[in-house]
């Protein structure tokens, strides 16, 4: 298994485990899902691609808006969060949503095919998100919009993984949230792929979580670093004392209310 198999592997694992993903504790998933839907203007009959579509939160109020003229595509390779999506769209008895269990990266859909194409949550995942963008240009009608949200690279402590990866590892791994942690990069791969009209809003958010695991787990470590090859070289001591010196790094951060954790939001829109 490559570098990059094994990275996808981990991300089915990890998101496949989330079985009460739209009830977390603290959690801003169906909030987040309605801002980004509400961020694009859509109507009647429409045709709409929701990328990574977990549990449907997106997609199902999606298919409501653009009605039984509509249709909407979503595409997730989870099995367990679609399984949650079909429960709920065989609940509200909906007609005109397709889910699709793929890795979204191989799936070719027809030029012109979408009024929109939407990501929520999901796009810093993607192993080239340059390519990504460029692949959604194509699948989008002219005048059709892209819209997704990412964090910011300030966010759930992206800054203390890397700098502690850093001093432990004796290397720079490009974070997850790099490439598109900040407005001004969100344009630039943006305008790269061709689109245009290009906005970006800013939703600030936080929240306080109580320290009851401190570790780096070897999961979020390789989803934090995109299955970076060089983390299949790293000796169990190396690991070892990366998690020490996280913990402690962390734990400097208690309070008694907890860890803060920044989870503001960048909502992006653009169009073909």
């Amino acid at each position: 298994m490559t570098d990059l198999d094994n990275y996808k592997q981990q991300l089915r694992e990890f998101y496949g485990s989330r079985t009460t993903y739209d009830h977390e504790e603290g959690t801003r998933h169906p909030l987040e899902a309605k801002i980004l839907l509400e961020f694009v203007p859509l109507h009647s009959g429409q045709k709409i691609l929701d990328v990574a579509t977990g549990t449907g939160l997106l997609a199902i109020p999606a298919s409501e808006k653009v009605g039984s003229e509509g249709y909407v595509i979503g595409i997730d390779m989870t099995p367990g969060m679609l399984q949650q999506a079909r429960q709920k769209i065989a609940a509200a008895k909906l007609q005109n949503i397709e889910l699709i269990e793929a890795d979204a990266e191989y799936l070719n859909f027809s030029d012109s095919s979408f009024d929109a194409v939407f990501c929520c949550e999901a796009i810093v995942l993607f192993p080239d998100i340059l390519a990504t963008l460029q692949k959604w240009y194509s699948y989008l009608k002219t005048g059709g919009y892209v819209a997704f949200t990412c964090p910011p690279e300030t966010a759930l402590i992206a800054s203390i993984q890397q700098r502690v990866c850093a001093r432990v590892l004796g290397v720079s791994l490009p974070h997850i949230l790099e490439p598109l942690g900040t407005p001004e990069k969100c344009r630039n791969l943006l305008n790269q792929a061709g689109f245009r009209d290009i906005e970006i809003k800013i939703e600030p958010s936080g929240r306080y979580r109580q320290l009851t695991d401190s570790r780096l787990s070897e999961t979020v470590l390789k989803i934090n670093f995109k299955g970076n090859p060089f983390l299949s070289t790293l000796s169990p001591d190396k690991l070892n004392q990366l998690q020490v010196e996280y913990q402690a790094e962390i734990e400097k951060l208690a309070t008694d209310r907890g860890i803060w954790i920044d989870t503001t939001k960048l909502f992006v829109r653009a169009r073909k």
